[in-house]
């Protein structure tokens, strides 16, 4: 099962609605989706601190703001 990664964190709008936007995602199915909440670590929060919500499939990374199309064509490009 490929693992699909949303760096995000706590009272994050954008994050919320990322996270909302990919629950309605049919080509989510078969991924596992693991949130990271990039405060808990200096290496992910200096990384993504400034780019968060961002998703991250392998070696691909997609951030915010996105839609369910580019989050479907992202998906898609494996």
């Amino acid at each position: 099962m490929q693992q699909l990664i949303l760096y995000s964190t706590a009272n994050c709008t954008l994050c919320d609605e990322a996270l909302d936007l990919l629950f309605q995602i049919p080509g989510l199915a078969g991924l596992q989706l693991d949130v990271i909440d990039v405060v808990n670590s200096d290496v992910l929060l200096e990384r993504y601190g400034e780019r968060i919500p961002v998703l991250r499939i392998a070696e691909r990374e997609l951030a915010a703001p996105f839609t369910a199309a580019e989050v479907a064509t992202f998906l898609a490009a494996e």
